[in-house]
């Protein structure tokens, strides 16, 4: 398949009701919870090279998106400018927050960015190499190449949002770009997309309840990795006792 749709707007910007909304109309859609799926288990792997490549650089961009006709979210959105001049004659869709820069930027310390301010996600990192390989990638290509390494300081963060905002803008047609909010609904996106407005409501997908359980479970794996120490050394530290004595 060949992309149709980029997503050049930030996670935590109702990128998961997007996503849902894109797929209902056929347009296959790559996302971040597309990374550990069926299929797409060496996207990690490929995602993690973008990361530590210059920025501008092309790849072969067909090996994750071979089976999708659009794009939303991290990792995909961290390299719009890259996927605009590999496919120019893609539309892109910028995704914003609902009730503006302050609620997306509460609202990404409070869910994604778990894997820079959560000790227990460097635990998973530190012991792991899944852990490794997500940390990494995310570091360089999400919160460093993306954000600007702002996000740790919330008035850089919202400046950088809004700098992004202009960026695309300036840098894309208007008659290609949509400027899109969940809340706005069907109209303006079948519209932009030259499809039929379906029935029912516009999905309203709150994953924040999902990310915090992806994040239960990884201090769970963290407790576990730092039990094992303990009870290691624990051992160990009976054996040389018992070798000493």
């Amino acid at each position: 398949m060949t992309v149709e749709i980029i997503g050049a707007g930030y996670g935590r910007t109702g990128t998961m009701s997007t996503y849902t909304a894109l797929n209902s109309l056929g347009f296959p859609c790559y996302h971040m919870f597309e990374l550990g799926t069926e299929g797409n288990e060496d996207h990690l792997d490929f995602w993690l090279e973008v990361a530590r490549s210059t920025p501008g650089v092309q790849h072969d961009w067909s090996q994750v998106f071979a089976n999708y006709r659009a794009t939303i979210d991290n990792p995909a959105s961290c390299v719009w400018r890259e996927l605009v001049a590999a496919n120019p004659d893609a539309k892109v869709l910028l995704t914003l927050h609902p009730k503006g820069a302050e609620a997306w930027y509460e609202s990404t310390i409070d869910t994604i960015y778990f894997t820079e301010n959560k000790w227990q996600f460097k635990i998973v990192e530190f012991f792991t190499p899944f852990g490794r390989k997500m940390g990494e990638m995310s570091r360089k290509l999400v919160w460093q190449r993306a954000h600007r390494g702002t996000m740790n300081d919330r008035t850089a963060a919202i400046a950088e949002y809004q700098r992004h905002i202009e960026e695309v803008k300036a840098t894309v047609s208007a008659e290609k770009l949509l400027i899109f909010t969940a809340d706005q609904g069907w109209e303006p996106l079948c519209k932009f997309l030259e499809v039929d407005v379906p029935e029912g409501e516009f999905p309203n997908v709150n994953d924040r309840e999902q990310i915090k359980k992806t994040i239960a479970g990884m201090c769970k794996g963290a407790y576990f990795i730092l039990a094992g120490l303990a009870a290691a050394a624990g051992v160990l530290g009976y054996g040389l006792s018992r070798l000493l004595a």
